[in-house]
């Protein structure tokens, strides 16, 4: 007996898989990201895909370019952090665009030379005003909506002399040791949320924060090096980019020194 092929049952096809949702880019605060070391780690981000907010007290060369090259991934805020409204002018920039803030990174410093004796007030005021209480304006903004959605990292910028101290820096030094105790004392208070606390501690840098050592001196650093050289914004970059990866929940309230093995 045949069987006709036309009575056989077909047998239907699986149906295809459906394809995982494409990863949305973080966003990505920075603040003091219009040059140097900050203007580093903005490209670095951008070049990853994410989206960038940054912001300092006039636009750069940078910003311009990057608001032409990436309009989708890019915003800049002009906003001096010293001040609290600017602060949350920045912020509020960030979330009217964006909605919210994945990444913080707190680089925004200055610094000004001389020994303590004959630093004056507004010296003092500007050091502090922008290293420290900008910092603690834009974290305090920044934590409350990691706070609620119950994730976020933050990276704190310090420096090797914020551990070490430098003669004709101590101002600067003191803001860079306070950058770090904020560090440990956020991680514990946000840790249980699911949100990271870390700082890098840069040291000697080829940039315009190199606090106006001439090159004699820059060489001196670089013959006692071991590296064998002066660090490069890249070299910065990538352990923010380390220390805020989606994978890491574990490495909190730490300082991070990349000096080329200076102060090792």
């Amino acid at each position: 007996m045949t069987t006709d092929p036309s009575d056989a049952r077909s047998v239907p096809e699986a149906p295809e898989a459906p394809e995982a949702p494409e990863a949305q880019p973080r966003v990505i605060a920075i603040t003091g990201g219009s040059r140097g070391l900050g203007a580093g780690i903005v490209q670095a981000f951008l070049d990853a895909g994410e989206r960038v907010a940054t912001c300092s007290r006039s636009a750069t060369p940078a910003t311009d370019a990057w608001a032409k090259s990436h309009p989708d991934h890019f915003l800049f805020i002009e906003a001096d952090l010293s001040k609290p409204d600017d602060a949350k002018a920045y912020v509020d920039a960030i979330i009217d665009r964006w909605g919210k803030v994945d990444v913080l990174v707190n680089n925004a410093g200055v610094a000004r030379d001389g020994i303590l004796g004959m630093t004056s007030d507004d010296d003092l005021d500007t050091v502090i005003d922008l290293n420290l209480k900008g910092t603690l304006y834009v974290s305090r903004l920044v934590s409350r909506r990691m706070l609620a959605r119950r994730s976020g990292s933050i990276v704190n910028i310090s420096s090797i002399v914020g551990l070490s101290g430098y003669r004709g820096l101590a101002v600067y030094s003191a803001t860079q040791a306070a950058m770090d105790g904020l560090t440990r004392a956020l991680a514990r208070e946000l840790g249980s949320r699911g949100i990271t606390v870390n700082s890098v501690a840069p040291g000697y840098l080829r940039t315009e924060m190199s606090h106006g050592l001439d090159e004699a001196q820059l060489q001196q650093i670089v013959r006692r090096t071991p590296a064998g050289r002066l660090g490069e914004p890249a070299d910065i970059a990538r352990v923010v980019q380390f220390l805020v990866d989606p994978a890491n929940s574990y490495l909190t309230g730490q300082v991070i020194v990349v000096d080329g093995g200076l102060t090792s």
